[in-house]
């Protein structure tokens, strides 16, 4: 487990931010960040249920598109308590091999499935 997760959070902070219509609000104690309509989009928990992760939550398309994450890379992405019954994804970011594109990546594939229409529309990211 990652002692001071602060950097971490700022860089997901950072990330989630730069998204248009992005906004930061707390949920359960963790940071969420939400677009537009207040649909979360990712959450960043650190050892959030006594688990000893430090991670990214974030959407998918459903249960498949989780199942392949896990299968394709059982050491980055693992399924949420909570929030995986639903599809999201856990993205691992202990250690210092953490891939930065990939996670800049689903964050943007998250806020895109939970976006309003009309603000993707209007030029998405």
């Amino acid at each position: 487990m990652i002692v001071d997760p602060t950097p971490l959070i700022e860089r997901i902070r950072t990330l989630c931010l730069a998204l248009p219509e992005a906004l930061e609000r707390e949920s359960h104690g963790a940071p969420g960040f939400v677009v537009a309509d207040g649909k979360f989009f990712a959450y960043f928990w650190h050892n959030h249920h006594d688990d000893g992760e430090t991670a990214l939550i974030v959407r998918t398309t459903g249960g498949d598109e989780q199942a392949q994450l896990i299968e394709f890379d059982p050491k980055t992405y693992y399924k949420p308590a909570y929030l995986g019954a639903s599809g999201w994804i856990a993205v691992r970011l202990n250690g210092d091999t953490v891939n930065w594109d990939r996670v800049d990546d689903r964050i943007a594939i998250s806020w895109e499935l939970a976006a309003p229409q009309q603000v993707l529309e209007a030029g998405g990211r």
